[in-house]
């Protein structure tokens, strides 16, 4: 499980301070897709980033697994896997010499990663890649090759921040499946996305993010009983209104 308890996190632009996460709480449970949703500049980056423990919160906390990012830093990252839209490919290592690499890092036993390679590149269809130079690979084989990255250390807990931000259609339902892949198997997952439509399509419960601030969490049917509306696009329309 994944517990976030009233982070807040601000910057000094010039002469202003800006609150860009202001007293953030919510949970994540196993097999529990989260969407934390916002427009551009809501603090969603920011929260995953202080998750991460690659930002210091000015307060509050993350906790993965009874570690928190704040007492334990290694023990939290050990435990979280990060996709994003900006794949981070090394280009002149093969794909299964990246994918080693990581699970290097993350101490994971080499025959162990040895299998578990095997075992995602067949489930998100790179087999045939494992080989080749990551260099010289598609826009969408760089993202599969990124999705089954996350993975190889097997984390409890996944964050995807804006995973579906210049994929195609097909890269796009490779993201769909990725996440109900991870819904089966019992991750956490947090979804930081501005595309409402697909964050609809994704995840569980919700929580909108304006400002820095929650404004409304819970199910779909939840939120549309708070709002009165149908539709997130039409939920934070009323919240960027006010």
């Amino acid at each position: 499980m994944l517990t976030v308890e009233s982070l807040q996190k601000s910057f000094q632009l010039e002469a202003d301070e800006i609150r860009a996460v202001d007293d953030l709480s919510f949970h994540v449970g196993p097999g529990e897709v989260y969407g934390l949703l916002g427009p551009n500049g809501a603090g969603k980056t920011t929260t995953l980033r202080m998750v991460l423990g690659l930002v210091k919160p000015d307060a509050g906390y993350a906790e993965v697994g009874g570690y928190r990012t704040a007492v334990d830093p290694t023990a939290v990252k050990s435990r979280l896997g990060f996709v994003s839209a900006s794949d981070g490919v090394y280009p002149w290592l093969s794909v299964r010499e990246m994918l080693m690499y990581f699970a290097d890092l993350y101490g994971v036993p080499h025959s162990e990663a040895a299998l578990r390679c095997e075992r995602l590149a067949k489930l998100m269809g790179i087999t045939a890649l494992l080989d080749r130079r990551a260099g010289t690979l598609s826009t969408g084989q760089r993202q599969r090759v990124t999705l089954v990255r996350g993975l190889i250390h097997d984390p409890p807990v996944m964050l995807l921040d804006e995973p579906t931000r210049g994929l195609d259609v097909v890269g796009v339902q490779t993201i769909f499946e990725y996440i109900e892949h991870l819904r089966e198997v019992g991750k956490a997952v947090v979804v930081c996305t501005h595309r409402l439509d697909e964050a609809e399509r994704l995840c569980d419960r919700f929580g909108l993010l304006h400002r820095g601030r929650m404004q409304q969490t819970g199910t779909l049917h939840q939120l549309q009983q708070q709002s009165g509306h149908e539709h997130l696009v039409d939920m934070f329309v009323d919240l960027l209104r006010s």
